[in-house]
């Protein structure tokens, strides 16, 4: 694997970084929705919900549907699910250390962490 490849990995692995496009994309793994349904489903201001879906719309992750005035958003590829799966398999795995990261875990102050920004 080339570096080209390796960048473009991690560019899938930052557009799911973001807890809500994880639970978006959760959402999803159920079937069909609607912003107006993922806005009453994780809580959320519709203005959120909206870009995060633009977000994963624009990296290939979830595909639209129109429907009248409606769009319906669903996972654009299965495989998804399965990489989530083996995600969970490796945090259950690792007692789920990389919580405890100095970089990227829930402990890591702000010099350390970069914002999250839709798209």
């Amino acid at each position: 694997m080339d570096l080209t490849d390796l960048a473009t990995g991690a560019a899938l692995f930052r557009s799911l970084s973001d807890p809500t496009r994880l639970a978006i994309i959760n959402q999803l793994a159920y079937g069909e929705r609607r912003v107006a349904d993922l806005v009453a489903d994780l809580d959320l201001a519709q203005s959120t919900v909206s870009a995060h879906v633009a977000c994963l719309r624009e990296c290939g992750l979830v595909v639209g549907r129109p429907d009248g005035r409606q769009n319906f958003y669903s996972l654009a590829h299965p495989a998804l699910l399965d990489l989530l799966v083996s995600a969970e398999a490796v945090l259950a795995a690792s007692g789920h250390s990389v919580s405890l990261c100095l970089n990227y875990g829930s402990g890591a102050g702000p010099d350390t962490q970069t914002a999250e920004t839709p798209g």
